[in-house]
């Protein structure tokens, strides 16, 4: 196993994760800002009125996404799995 292989097996591992994180971290970026405003608009300065929306909307996400993430999780495994006889040398 070459150091060019190791770079390029932890460059799709990070790139993937940030793939998988990318719609649940938005989620929560968008419904924090869209909280945050409303907050600032009426003047409530209470703390879990940002993390209900939050757990929803990301419970949403999770719910619509999932599947997505799940297929998109096996494919890398599965791809990782099956080169491992090419990666010893």
């Amino acid at each position: 196993m070459t150091p060019d292989s190791v770079m390029t097996l932890g460059r799709g591992a990070l790139e993937l994760a940030l793939a998988l994180a990318a719609p649940l971290l938005l989620a929560a970026l968008l419904t924090g800002v869209v909280v945050g405003a409303f907050q600032a608009a009426t003047q409530i300065n209470e703390m879990t009125l940002s993390f209900i929306p939050k757990l929803l909307v990301m419970t949403l996400v999770l719910v619509i996404a999932g599947p997505w993430m799940l297929k998109t999780l096996i494919g890398y495994t599965r791809e990782l799995i099956l080169s491992i006889p090419g990666l010893i040398d």
